[in-house]
């Protein structure tokens, strides 16, 4: 009598612990989609609300490093073309005055747009993008005005295969002493291996 008392104690135990483990899973995953959404929807919400007029980068790392967060959100997931909007109007606001007038904006809002929905249609996502270490950064002196390059590498996700692109970004520092991005190019991975991200 007393083996099948422990036995019916060690069977019920087992079912509890069981059960449990089921309600652990099954809520984790849960939570787990929630934080997904709700680092998303912060992630928008920093870009979109932040006040470059007041809080522009101080770098021109940090510009690029900005540009990158905004450009790695614009394929984060699926955002309006209000949104997209609101992202792509953030990046203008890092663009040289000269890059500007060669893309006006609503150019290149549709520009923008467009880009957005052949990744879409590619199933093409950033899934990480990492910007050289301040000691690579080169500063220079062209026709007057101070410049730097910085270099950055995008590691994409397409099909379920992944890449790795490196870009060189060429920064003009403005009257207001902001550095704007002037140009950026693709470069191949043997000069853009050679530095250190982060």
């Amino acid at each position: 009598m007393k083996k099948v008392i422990r036995i019916s104690v060690v069977v019920v135990i087992l079912a509890a612990m069981i059960v449990g483990y089921y309600y652990y899973l099954s809520n984790r995953n849960a939570t787990q989609d929630k934080d997904t959404k709700k680092d998303v929807a912060t992630e928008y919400t920093a870009l979109i609300s932040r006040d470059l007029d007041k809080n522009y980068p101080k770098t021109p790392r940090a510009t690029v490093k900005l540009y990158n967060r905004i450009v790695t959100e614009y394929y984060a997931s699926s955002h309006n073309d209000e949104e997209i909007e609101g992202l792509a109007s953030q990046a203008y606001k890092l663009l040289d005055s000269d890059l500007q007038d060669k893309n006006p904006k609503e150019q290149f809002m549709k520009s923008v747009k467009a880009d957005v929905q052949d990744w879409k249609n590619r199933k093409a996502s950033i899934r990480e993008s990492k910007v050289c270490s301040s000691n690579d950064v080169t500063y220079s002196v062209v026709e007057g005005s101070d410049c730097a390059y910085v270099y950055s590498y995008y590691f994409v996700k397409e099909n379920g295969n992944f890449s790795r692109t490196y870009q060189e970004f060429c920064l003009r520092k403005d009257k207001s002493g902001n550095w704007k991005i002037l140009t950026w190019r693709i470069i191949d991975e043997a000069d853009g291996g050679s530095y250190q991200y982060s």
